[in-house]
């Protein structure tokens, strides 16, 4: 008959050195505990992070495949007819960018109509200029709702009337201040949503709620970390596009992780997710 001692023995004997040296090692290592938990803990929030651009690739919304040289530019018809819409019209436009990007985020641009003009002027950020030797920022007369290399835009801000004409110079002379005419970066900016970003905070009448897609709204420079979110309302502390967060009635409330953006909106009972933007009623 086997006693006590004899069946301790038998465990121990089961148990390797190798788990009882990595148990002793961590019992005794508490910083590189911390350490290995901090790193899990990190891993986790970035898989998490990524769920919502995987699910976009995953859905088509957006496509790996595609050639920009051939990509669609039609007209959506979502824009007024200058011909026929005499009063000053504001409309900023949001479309998935292409390939991808568009798994993560949007491009953005501003359409502006004075009263009785026979065209949109169209104000936007676009990073292959620099290529070329041009400014990013792009200054142009054209169809404001054209589809962006094959995606279909979607109408972000519309301002009409009296509203929209008080705006325009506003517009005009924040797109002329905007202080990155010669840099760009996709991620975490300055770029297109950047651009944009920078306007709607001086013009806070267009009441701008960029979505969490629009990477690059986050990015204040290289040496501001507290503003006004791109609404025109609430605070926003931003450390180089790359950690922040919003707390607005417009956004709600919305917290910035390595760039990509999620959080709650309760005016609209909406959440705000990295890749696929507002997800509500």
């Amino acid at each position: 008959m086997s006693s006590k001692r004899d069946g301790a023995n038998s465990l121990s004997s089961q148990v390797s050195p190798m788990s009882l040296d990595g148990a002793l090692f961590f019992r005794f290592h508490p910083p590189m505990r911390r350490f290995f938990i901090l790193s899990g803990s990190v891993l986790g929030l970035i898989i998490l992070l990524l769920l919502g651009p995987l699910g976009v690739l995953a859905s088509g919304t957006a496509s790996l495949k595609g050639d920009w040289s051939s990509a669609s530019d039609a007209p959506m018809g979502i824009a007024p007819d200058p011909a026929t819409t005499k009063e000053a019209v504001v409309q900023v436009y949001g479309a998935r960018a292409f390939k991808w990007r568009g798994a993560f985020g949007i491009h953005t641009w501003i359409a502006v109509k004075p009263e009785n003009a026979s065209a949109f002027t169209i104000y936007e950020v676009i990073g292959w200029r620099l290529r070329h030797g041009d400014p990013a920022l792009a200054i142009y007369q054209d169809i404001p709702d054209r589809r962006w290399y094959g995606s279909a835009p979607e109408i972000l801000a519309d301002l009409r009337g009296p509203d929209a004409e008080r705006a325009i110079p506003k517009i005009i002379r924040a797109a002329n201040a905007y202080p990155y005419k010669d840099r760009y970066h996709v991620w975490p900016g300055p770029n297109s949503n950047t651009f944009t970003a920078h306007v709607a905070r001086q013009v806070p009448a267009l009441r701008l709620d960029l979505p969490p897609t629009a990477i690059g709204k986050d990015y204040l420079g290289d040496s501001t970390f507290i503003n006004t979110p791109p609404s025109g309302t609430g605070l926003q502390v931003s450390i180089f596009g790359l950690a922040g967060v919003i707390v607005s009635p417009v956004e709600g409330l919305e917290i910035n992780v390595l760039g990509l953006s999620f959080g709650v909106d309760p005016g609209e009972l909406a959440l705000r997710l990295p890749g696929i933007g507002k997800l509500g009623p």
